[in-house]
């Protein structure tokens, strides 16, 4: 069967060529934005007096029986057709005859498979904000629960201050709102119309553009044809967003695997998220935020990848571009699949708040508290941090740690020292005393969360808004 273009050859494609080259194998996921562009299309032909109404509501009837024949599954794409375009469009003809590739005027493949992309990765990056939205509730409740949970903070993995597990909780709450913002703003570069820019010149018919751009509920068409079927900065753009949310979720997946270890025991995960081994039966694996972790490197890869496939193109389309979509398909399913668990897994797990707080006090993470005493009394930082250093020394020397010296063996560190220094390295003193903007203090870990708590309903109304749920 010749090809919709096949007019110009005069030989068959090679057999080896057509498989090569056709993209109908990942590309039949934008199926659905295909016909949603090619109805707006249309009814701008209609408008516009390019093609008859006649034949305008036949096309808009025919792909309407092909969304839905898609739908059902009962479509069986060719490699043939090459691609979901060309697919879509052999079946429209086969469903209304010839007055189906009235269709394809004034629009190429180049500028329909860009609107395609820009469709899809709208509905995704929506989407994706709603599911970062969910993680943040969950992670809030958690730090809500825990307002009375004192744990190690960590630098270089080794234990430094206390802090609240609210607080730390709340430092991925932070992340991912920078995750949302970076989506959000993103959406502005995504909901731009590349349509009506053809092949690469525009096109000769009486197109309206802007017509087509409010039909399908975009901000804006591009302003250059040649820029219009050649970028894809967008989809960098989401890309580097994945890679920086997939990120974050790598840093929490470690420190979730890190906590449910028997060396830590700060949490358990519940049954649902987790695995056993099939030779150890008292194992239960973490396998959820291993894997978000290992699947982390698959989601730079595909934008160091698309990266590589752009360097070096000149204006405008070329066939290379094919290597867009993969990568961004992989990237949309595996972010979707990791942020669809993380959340009820985060909002199931349990908090281990006596070992919490046993590993708080087996350690040496108030001494900075009692430097800061003895700058209180006079003495200044540096000589208090030696002082502090030694007495510190000692302790570990004498298997002790600093609320098991007695007044005596302070003061043979420094005069300085009296009986409130106990009150001082108590965990929840010395947790209290960070009461500065966005420190530990319990007080100002609930006014952070009740900032999110107001972030999050401008989020809703974002979402709302763009998932057309404003009445």
């Amino acid at each position: 069967m010749s090809k919709l273009w096949g007019g110009r050859f005069t030989k068959q494609t090679n057999a080896l060529v057509e498989e090569y080259t056709a993209s109908i194998g990942f590309d039949k996921q934008l199926a659905e934005e295909d016909i949603q562009g090619s109805l707006a299309h249309v009814s701008m032909l209609g408008k516009c007096g390019i093609v008859p109404a006649e034949d305008v509501e036949t096309i808009k009837a025919g792909l309407n029986k092909v969304l839905e024949r898609i739908r059902e599954g009962s479509i069986a794409f060719s490699v043939s057709d090459e691609d979901i375009h060309m697919n879509i469009e052999k079946n429209l003809i086969d469903e209304v005859g010839p007055v189906g590739g009235k269709l394809h005027t004034g629009r190429s493949r180049n500028d329909q498979v860009a609107t395609d992309m820009h469709l899809y990765l709208r509905n995704r990056v929506v989407a994706l904000t709603g599911m970062l939205h969910e993680l943040q509730t969950a992670l809030i409740g958690q730090a809500k629960d825990n307002l009375d949970t004192i744990i190690p903070g960590y630098t270089h993995l080794q234990r430094a201050q206390p802090i609240l597990f609210a607080h730390h909780l709340m430092a991925y709450v932070s992340m991912f709102q920078r995750d949302i913002d970076r989506l959000i703003d993103s959406y502005k570069r995504i909901n731009v119309l590349p349509l009506g820019a053809g092949a690469l010149a525009g096109t000769t018919f009486p197109i309206d553009r802007h017509f087509v751009a409010e039909q399908l509920g975009f901000d804006g068409v591009y302003e250059n044809s040649l820029d219009a079927v050649s970028d894809r900065d967008f989809i960098l753009e989401f890309l580097s967003d994945a890679s920086i949310i997939m990120m974050h979720l790598s840093r929490l997946s470690e420190e979730l695997v890190l906590w449910s270890s028997t060396e830590f025991n700060f949490i358990e995960l519940d049954d649902a998220f987790c695995t056993g081994s099939s030779i150890m039966p008292q194992k239960k694996n973490p396998d959820v935020p291993e894997l978000v972790r290992g699947k982390t490197g698959r989601v730079y890869g595909n934008l160091m990848g698309l990266l590589t496939v752009l360097k070096s193109l000149p204006l405008a389309y070329n066939k290379d571009m094919q290597e867009d979509k993969e990568g961004m398909f992989d990237t949309v399913a595996t972010l979707e699949g990791a942020l669809q668990l993380f959340a009820p897994m985060i909002a199931t797990m349990k908090v281990n708040k006596g070992r919490m707080r046993e590993a708080v006090n087996t350690d040496f993470s108030n001494a900075t508290d009692i430097a800061d005493f003895l700058v209180g009394k006079g003495l200044p930082f540096r000589q208090a941090h030696e002082v502090i250093g030694k007495t510190v020394l000692y302790c570990i020397q004498n298997s002790k740690y600093l609320l098991d010296l007695t007044l005596e063996e302070f003061k043979q560190f420094s005069e300085l020292f009296d009986d409130s220094i106990y009150d001082v390295l108590q965990p929840e003193t010395v947790v209290n005393a960070r009461n500065v903007y966005g420190g530990t203090a319990t007080s100002q870990v609930k006014a952070a969360i009740e900032r999110s708590v107001q972030t999050q309903q401008a989020t809703e109304e974002w979402l709302n808004v763009r998932q057309g749920n404003v009445e």
